[in-house]
């Protein structure tokens, strides 16, 4: 038996170094690849074949490599602060309901994305030279088996427990014959309520999104294949690289004092003005929320650096976490966002025209926080820093490697001298150089770790996206847009009442969704009423974007409301009223920018 135990423990060791191994070759490869192009562009030959469509297919081997990892580390993106996969030793009904929806789900996704392996195996199409479409998508069915032994594995330190995941599914297997059940029990509400309590009790939010869409399809005799096809498309889209490429830049810098460097930049700069510290924080808080696409992850990496700052210069405890939890989700308008990123792709429409559109409003709502915050310092007792322009020079200088980034990403955006992808590989190995060999913040050694934490926020988001994909494509074929339409259409006549509606129902989607599956799901339901409205893409995308960053922020249950209490240790009611005065200044913000078209567009006209 120890043996046995001994066996099993070896064996586990070498998966997790098989999976750590592979996700740092992928981010090599998707970083590497099109940095070389570029430089062949540049002496007018083509180095590696199809060097694109590789790149596309690192990051669906990425992006399932990282859901398995982030299913190991149990950081699976949830509705909750509280992970359910932690080895429970006490049974709840209400976990036990979402550890066992759950792993049903990864267990289908797994046999479908086997199905459709199958499929692909018999047309052998290639991406590249030499190389199957087939091999690229072993990696689905693996990843999502991996993920379901991961699940079972951390449900329940008890055998028995744990075994009771496997109970439903015999009725799971009768649930499969549509036949036996048509008439007899409303399976589809059923399932529903299912997947809702799921949700509540931690459940992952793919999980959900892909239980939705099994019983949908199931419902219509649609094989389940057809979710793990979509998650296959969406993935290895052109402009999809830059999610990872980028998100590595900002852990990178993260990681580094970067953003020790920077506070001490904009200090100098803007220190001597009463509410310059906090003008400090937005600036700091949008440049990484952009890089790194996540308002959670700037709350969490930079929270135990600015807090203490702007209590230490004379800022309340209560404007400085209203600050903090705001400035997070400032920056997602910003180049490089991946949620502009995403909503290009899912909406198809130029992304470079996305950040275009995006810059003024972006600007508008950083100046409208800025401003606030000049207002609040008047009235605080703030330590004000006489500005010194010798300092303030050598600190620049002294920074100057990262204060560049910025112009280095809109030169390669806007300059035309390079695309999206190709300029977030640029920009990952230019931090890489500086952090570790210029100001040797990082060592060699610490790398592999911050690329698997990287892979780890990747993974969640990424399987989110992909899953979200295949519950739109039902919503599409059954024309859940058209009827939608057509509803709007015979109610509703002014297109100002109807953005007043889009407003808050994208308020409520953005408190109670996260930004990248509800770009997925909510896209198709939006865009042709906004054409039958008037609306400009560009303009609808901006509006979008801008909604959710506020429903971040709506109580009750905003996400960076739960992260901000998470990271400063506070209770949520506290939170309540820190960001209130805040809230009320992006709504204006918000409003600006869905009533005056010109903020949007004025850039691209």
């Amino acid at each position: 038996m120890i043996r046995w135990r001994q066996n099993v423990e070896g064996l586990a060791r070498r998966i997790k170094w098989g999976e750590d191994t592979l996700a740092l070759v992928m981010f090599f490869l998707i970083s590497l690849f099109p940095v070389i192009e570029t430089i062949a562009r540049i002496f007018g030959t083509n180095i590696i074949a199809s060097s694109q469509a590789i790149v596309q297919h690192c990051t669906l081997w990425i992006g399932f490599l990282g859901a398995v990892l982030a299913a190991r580390r149990n950081k699976l993106l949830a509705l909750t602060r509280q992970p359910i996969f932690n080895s429970e030793t006490n049974f709840h009904l209400g976990r036990w309901i979402a550890k066992t929806m759950s792993f049903l789900v990864v267990i289908s996704l797994a046999w479908g994305s086997y199905y459709l392996l199958e499929i692909e195996y018999k047309f052998a199409n290639l991406i590249a030279p030499k190389i199957p479409r087939w091999v690229a998508m072993t990696i689905m069915p693996i990843g999502f088996s991996l993920m379901a032994v991961q699940i079972y594995l951390k449900s329940y330190k008890n055998h028995l427990h744990r075994f009771t995941l496997l109970i439903p599914g015999a009725f799971y297997t009768l649930f499969a014959y549509k036949e036996l059940l048509q008439g007899i029990i409303p399976v589809i509400w059923i399932g529903m309520v299912i997947i809702l309590v799921a949700l509540i009790y931690g459940a992952p939010i793919f999980t959900g999104l892909g239980g939705a869409a099994i019983l949908l399809f199931w419902n219509d005799f649609t094989s389940i294949s057809a979710i793990p096809s979509e998650a296959y498309r969406i993935v290895v889209a052109p402009t999809l690289p830059t999610i990872p490429l980028f998100t590595l830049a900002g852990y990178l810098l993260a990681e580094s004092n970067a953003s020790s460097r920077l506070v001490n930049v904009f200090r100098s700069l803007f220190g001597w003005i009463p509410g310059g510290t906090p003008v400090i924080v937005v600036l700091l808080c949008g440049f990484f929320t952009a890089l790194t696409g996540g308002s959670g992850v700037t709350i969490l990496a930079l929270g135990g650096l600015l807090l203490p700052l702007l209590i230490k210069e004379g800022y309340s405890r209560k404007f400085s976490l209203g600050l903090i939890t705001v400035s997070g989700s400032i920056g997602l308008l910003l180049p490089p966002s991946l949620p502009a990123i995403i909503y290009g792709v899912r909406a198809g429409i130029s992304v470079k025209n996305v950040f275009i559109a995006g810059l003024m409003p972006g600007i508008l709502l950083i100046g409208l926080i800025s401003t606030w915050a000049l207002i609040q310092g008047r009235h605080q007792k703030v330590k004000i820093h006489e500005f010194d322009f010798k300092k303030a020079i050598k600190i620049c200088l002294e920074t100057s490697w990262e204060l560049v980034i910025p112009i280095l990403i809109l030169l390669g955006v806007f300059g035309g001298y390079t695309n999206l992808v190709e300029t977030a590989a640029i920009i990952v190995l230019y931090v890489f150089f500086i952090e570790v060999f210029v100001y040797k913040d990082i060592s060699i050694k610490q790398v592999p770790s911050i690329i698997i934490d990287c892979a780890t926020l990747i993974g969640g988001v990424l399987i989110i996206i992909g899953i979200a994909m295949g519950l739109t494509s039902y919503l599409v074929d059954a024309q859940i847009p058209m009827q939608l339409l057509a509803w709007v259409k015979d109610a509703i006549s002014s297109k100002y009442f109807f953005l007043l509606l889009l407003n808050l129902f994208l308020l409520m989607a953005g408190c109670l969704m996260d930004i990248f599956s509800a770009i997925i799901v909510i896209v198709p339901l939006i865009k042709p009423l906004g054409a039958h409205f008037g609306i400009e893409p560009f303009h609808l995308a901006i509006i979008f974007i801008a909604n959710m960053e506020l429903g971040f922020l709506t109580p009750p249950v905003g996400m960076n409301l739960f992260l901000a209490a998470y990271r400063f240790n506070e209770d949520m009611p506290r939170i309540y009223r820190s960001i209130f005065p805040f809230f009320i200044v992006k709504l204006l913000a918000v409003a600006l920018i869905t009533y005056i078209p010109i903020l949007t567009l004025g850039l691209l006209r």
